[in-house]
């Protein structure tokens, strides 16, 4: 099977490229921005004509939530637009499309974990062009499973965990939001989940949640870092007012993982088992 995947060059798309060498019976052709510049969505077909891919994995996207909000132009050209060339090119050519997507479509009012079905409701700039993409790949009538993620991490490129480890490294004292509760996903895990669903003799096309097992807080999950790496920095729980960004962040964005365990019959680590993992590779 030949295989494209965008996003080469970002957390998720370094994973990839790890654990593509569990699969040698496969060829695997990477694009980052410079060959598949997403901005330029009339450039897409004609990378793919070029490449004519069995299956594509499209790990790319905009993810600078605040910057998103002033830059609504790129945004959409990059969540939206892109993918919806991609969906269309999908289906034209009979191709299998897994795209990621965010848990950032939901408003994050909810009290209880997010099932697919749930309505989505996105309140900042970045959400709603992944919602859009969504939407494009559903009336593509492309044959692909989006998956929607979360608090993504990776021992690649700049992520949570390694601000946290820095900032603790450097300073006495820091401060992290407590009352936005999800679950941390590990890259790593999440691009082992893409190649296995690629691979399954039980595709079903659809939207799937995942991120790793257990509920938590960035503050609590600050905490575990800290505990991890053996650090001695005090960290103050705050609340989300009292640290104001250009993008508002959903409250609540834990993800209900029922339907890909069961579809793809998969097991998903607990996220503390899987920050102990990263944190070792670093």
């Amino acid at each position: 099977m030949k295989i494209l995947v965008t996003g080469a060059n970002g957390q998720l798309g370094q994973e990839l490229q790890v654990v593509a060498k569990h699969y040698p019976q496969d060829v695997f052709i990477f694009v980052g921005r410079d060959e598949m510049p997403l901005n330029h969505p009339a450039q897409i077909n004609s990378v793919l004509d070029h490449h004519n891919p069995d299956f594509i994995i499209n790990a790319a996207a905009y993810t600078a939530v605040d910057k998103a909000e002033s830059e609504l132009e790129l945004t959409d050209l990059v969540n939206h637009q892109a993918v919806a060339s991609m969906a269309k090119w999908a289906k034209q050519h009979s191709v299998q499309l897994i795209h990621v997507s965010t848990d950032y479509v939901f408003q994050g009012d909810s009290s209880t974990p997010l099932t697919e079905s749930e309505e989505t409701n996105p309140i900042n700039v970045y959400g709603s062009s992944k919602q859009k993409g969504e939407q494009a790949i559903l009336q593509s009538g492309a044959d692909a499973v989006i998956i929607r993620t979360a608090w993504v991490y990776s021992t690649y490129g700049a992520n949570f965990v390694k601000t946290m480890i820095r900032l603790m490294t450097e300073r006495d004292e820091i401060s992290v939001i407590s009352d936005q509760i999800g679950s941390p996903t590990y890259a790593y895990d999440l691009a082992m989940v893409i190649l296995t669903i690629a691979h399954s003799d039980k595709w079903n096309a659809g939207i799937y949640h995942y991120s790793n097992e257990g509920k938590t807080s960035w503050y609590d999950f600050a905490i575990a870092i800290r505990d991890v790496r053996s650090l001695d920095c005090r960290i103050k729980p705050i609340s989300t007012e009292q640290y104001p960004t250009p993008a508002k962040r959903p409250r609540y964005s834990l993800l209900d993982k029922t339907k890909i365990k069961d579809t793809f019959a998969i097991e998903i680590p607990n996220w503390e088992e899987s920050l102990r993992l990263m944190v070792g590779k670093l």
